[in-house]
């Protein structure tokens, strides 16, 4: 088989050099990369049976680099209609979040220094000042996500204790298969699991409580519902027999509204706040910082000072901190809450768009599409919140319908994720379809020039 691959380049090494060297120049990767996945491929040839022909070994190789190239970290149109799209990175971030993280991460910075004794400070004092006093709580700290914020929590408080009562209820999955209750597993924490999953009672709770019980913990359902036959006591009632017991209660709420949600859309339901929560005595709350707060990726804790403090001289928390560059973007995003300037977060900001004038930008950009081989129209569409939250809330949208006369959908579509940004739509009643819900108005250029290029692109191949 060597022997044969062998005769082979000898007689087509010219040819193979240029072939070579014009699929090296088209492919923008670091030439150790583009070296290391050749050999991968040819590697894997040297095992094949069939050797094709240089023309088509080449064209993989091409695809391989390709492929490999798309994969890296780059900024693509979100068409899905999805708001808080968690395979897209959740929330984007606001023009002033940004510039706050470009200035951080340009310069040294203040992180651990304090500039009034010139001596070294406290990180994240300035946030965790204004997070208490966004979320009305005594105080307030920030590890890199929800999950590790729960991680944090069941460390801390099953030291000794070991038992955590949550309603099986509220055994919720999240994102990539994880399970709240093997997260908390996970930590050294032990599960008792009280109710049934759609009814538990105050009651349920009460004979739980035992010498082993380090606290009581209550999961909001952010990514799912439950009607009918239902029953859950509320936060208030369950902070009493806790305070009774003397035994900390602490909810995970998962979005992390701020505002009441029913207030920014007539279309949302209402959300819990941290400082609804905290006002029903709740020990401690913590929520995501990327989902409707509109922030970066964070796990934000609130409640009472002694706790917070405890849990940040748990050696873990060190562990689960955030970088300088999350801090930076955080305490951007809370002050814009605390200025009542939510407008310039972008989640928050497509929440309240009018369909009367996505309704227009649609008109506008099938226009712009005459004479293109596409059949097109405006049509009605219902958007998500998304990232695990408030999933009865259906958003009205308009979408740019689409069907391709030169390939079939799946073609286009690709066609379309080939472009640079790459535009992510969805096909549904046999059409490719953009929401712009979820589509920047200063993004409509590029999807027009997307969909000329994906018609070009197609039209040549079909």
């Amino acid at each position: 088989m060597r022997k044969n691959i062998t005769t082979r380049s000898r007689r087509s090494i010219p040819a193979v050099s240029k072939l070579l060297e014009k699929v090296l120049n088209s492919v923008e990767l670091p030439r150790p990369v583009i070296v290391d996945l050749v050999r991968r491929e040819v590697s894997k040839l040297r095992d094949d049976r069939d050797i094709p022909d240089f023309e088509t070994i080449i064209e993989q190789l091409r695809r391989s680099l390709e492929e490999h190239r798309r994969s890296r970290l780059q900024p693509i149109v979100n068409g899905t209609g999805v708001i808080v799209h968690t395979n897209f990175g959740r929330a984007p971030l606001g023009r002033e979040v940004v510039e706050t993280i470009a200035a951080i991460a340009q310069n040294y910075s203040n992180l651990e220094f304090d500039l009034a004794s010139g001596e070294r400070g406290h990180r994240a004092g300035y946030l965790e000042h204004n997070l208490a006093l966004l979320c009305g709580a005594e105080a307030a700290t920030v590890v890199n996500n929800c999950a590790a914020a729960l991680v944090l929590i069941a460390r801390h408080f099953t030291a000794r204790k070991k038992e955590i009562i949550i309603s099986r209820g509220e055994l919720v999955q999240i994102g990539g298969g994880f399970r709240i209750g093997e997260i908390l597993e996970a930590a050294g924490a032990r599960l008792r699991e009280v109710g049934a999953t759609n009814k538990t009672t105050l009651r349920d709770y009460k004979r739980a409580i035992n010498k082993q019980t380090a606290l009581i913990l209550k999961v909001h359902r952010s990514n799912f519902f439950m009607s009918g036959f239902v029953e859950s006591p509320p936060s208030a009632e369950i902070a009493v027999l806790a305070k009774k017991n003397r035994i900390p209660f602490v909810e995970d709420l998962g979005s992390g509204a701020m505002s009441a949600t029913d207030e920014i859309a007539n279309a949302l339901e209402h959300e819990p706040t941290p400082a609804e929560a905290l006002k029903n005595n709740v020990d401690l709350v913590c929520f995501s910082g990327d989902k409707l707060f509109g922030g970066p990726q964070a796990g934000i804790i609130t409640g009472r000072a002694r706790f917070i403090r405890a849990l940040k001289q748990e050696p873990i928390f060190r562990a689960l901190r955030c970088d300088k560059l999350i801090l930076a973007a955080l305490q951007t995003t809370t002050d814009l809450h605390l200025q009542n300037q939510t407008a310039s977060l972008p989640a928050l900001k497509l929440l309240q768009t009018q369909t009367d004038e996505l309704r227009a930008r649609a008109a506008a950009i099938l226009v712009r599409l005459r004479g293109l081989p596409l059949r097109t129209m405006a049509g009605p569409a219902t958007g998500k919140v998304g990232g695990g939250s408030l999933p009865r809330s259906i958003l009205p949208s308009i979408t740019i319908d689409i069907l391709p006369e030169t390939c079939s959908l799946k073609q286009f579509a690709d066609a379309m994720r080939k472009w640079s940004p790459p535009v992510v739509g969805y096909i549904a009643g046999e059409r490719f379809k953009l929401d712009l819900r979820t589509i920047f108005p200063e993004q409509d250029d590029i999807v027009v020039d997307a969909l000329r290029a994906a018609c070009s692109i197609n039209s040549s191949h079909s």
